[in-house]
């Protein structure tokens, strides 16, 4: 049997994380109907990590290194924890198209990082004037939505969000560093089932065990949960991490400028949510922002793209 082109590949991932992530939001407003936040990611990180553990024992990956496998826990501390199970408790009180939005700037956060940083492939000084529109952005909407009166976004709660964003941003740039001898698979595993572990503490003691009744749990709740599991961790997550080794992480987050359209038509179509002028301004400058520190050359190839380049050429 012929096996898939690399371009194929490419682009199957790209759309997995482009359309996949950018509906996992509704999912997620979806499974918050009667699980706690905490406890559901780590359910989903758990069932996640099992069934790509399953498909790398079956693909006859070798076990990590020491080194890979503290790269990936701290990787899935940061993905899960600091990001997913963030996201999961402030979505409990946002608007899904308002959580897509802050979680857009991780963009900008990486370009930031790999500029402090001193990496090769940090964006060019054009490029990071495009950070001015993300920052006014964000400062809109973090500005009229916090003034909304009854029913405004509480600042913490937009704040959080942007942890988030920061705390996946520093996973993928962590990430880019951390051994090639381990599959994309091994490494996705113990990154989830890390997140799961932590997750599951911190839901423990925030008391959600407790708020935890079988019985209560809608079908609603199940369909979103296992949408997150299955496509939002399995596939569209296997794909992140396969990208990120083959082509730059900037590259990989053009996701970000992708997932907030597809989120807020989807909480207005299922949801009711219907964005006000400001948020609706607000987002355009983000996306703005985004796009543009993607489209002009910001991403330098890094040696490990270059590598990966290669080995595309061979596949």
């Amino acid at each position: 049997m012929k096996l898939p082109s690399a371009s194929f590949l490419l682009i199957a991932a790209f759309g997995a994380i482009y359309l996949i992530w950018g509906s996992t939001y509704l999912a997620l407003a979806l499974a918050l109907q009667s699980l706690p936040p905490f406890l559901l990611m780590a359910a989903r990180c758990m069932v996640g990590g099992l069934i790509l553990f399953v498909v790398a024992a079956a693909s006859g990956a070798k076990a990590p290194s020491r080194k890979s496998l503290l790269y990936g826990i701290v990787c899935g501390l940061l993905f899960f924890v600091g990001c997913h199970g963030i996201l999961a408790n402030v979505q409990q009180r946002v608007p899904t198209g308002l959580a897509a939005v802050m979680l857009a700037t991780i963009p900008l956060w990486i370009a930031a990082l790999q500029t402090g940083l001193g990496r090769p492939n940090r964006p060019s000084p054009l490029a990071l004037s495009f950070l001015a529109p993300g920052v006014v952005g964000v400062a809109l909407i973090a500005w009229e939505e916090g003034a909304g009166g009854i029913g405004a976004v509480h600042l913490i709660d937009i704040f959080l969000l942007l942890g988030a964003s920061l705390s996946w941003s520093i996973g993928t740039v962590v990430s880019e560093q951390s051994p090639t001898s381990s599959s994309p698979l091994v490494m996705s595993v113990i990154e989830l089932w890390a997140g799961a572990a932590a997750l599951a503490v911190v839901g423990a003691a925030n008391g959600e065990v407790s708020l935890v009744h079988p019985y209560s749990i809608t079908g609603w709740s199940i369909a979103g949960w296992a949408y997150l599991t299955v496509a939002g961790t399995v596939i569209a997550f296997a794909a992140y991490i396969w990208l990120l080794r083959k082509v730059t992480p900037t590259l990989v987050a053009t996701y970000t400028f992708v997932n907030p359209i597809i989120a807020v038509l989807l909480g207005w179509a299922f949801l009711g949510e219907v964005p006000s002028m400001w948020m609706a301004t607000g987002a355009l400058l983000v996306i703005l922002s985004v796009s543009g520190l993607l489209f002009t050359g910001s991403a330098r190839p890094s040696r490990r793209s270059n590598k990966a380049r290669a080995e595309l050429a061979v596949d």
